[in-house]
């Protein structure tokens, strides 16, 4: 596939609907996903799918080789419509704008609370989104 290019292939809109103990679950949105969305039950998930989508699409291109001890199965996550975008718990939008040094940077919004932040890791982003989060009890209710 050749490289794509444009702003709109930066952007992932996550949409979390529950957050205990730890584990988020939601759905994510990006152009070259397929159905433009999918959902995700662990933070694992929704990273290799961001990762996945973005590897589909070339775009922003990473500079480092994947590596992994055994070959990957070949599997997609199960795909959701792009009508419902907004998370019971919370809205993100997030911009990458390079993937270096094996993660990413780039910046975070989170609508619900109308604040953006930059980032420079993928744990400085999970970091971001644990701050936003974690006024969540289990449950899923605020606190």
């Amino acid at each position: 596939m050749p490289k794509l290019s444009g702003e709109s292939f930066r952007y992932i809109r996550v949409c979390v609907d529950s957050y205990e103990s730890g584990a988020m679950k939601g759905r994510c949105y990006h152009p070259s996903m397929d159905g433009g969305g999918c959902g995700f039950k662990s933070l694992t998930q929704l990273l290799v799918s961001v990762e996945e989508a973005f590897d589909a699409a070339n775009f922003p291109q990473s500079f480092t080789a994947k590596r992994s001890f055994a070959p990957l199965p070949d599997s997609k996550p199960e795909a959701m419509p792009e009508a419902t975008q907004t998370g019971a718990l919370g809205t993100f939008v997030i911009r990458i704008m390079f993937r270096q040094h094996a993660s990413w940077q780039g910046s975070v919004t989170w609508l619900e609370g109308k604040g953006e932040q930059t980032f420079r890791s993928v744990l400085e982003l999970i970091l971001l989104l644990d701050s936003a989060l974690g006024g969540c009890r289990e449950g899923g209710e605020p606190s």
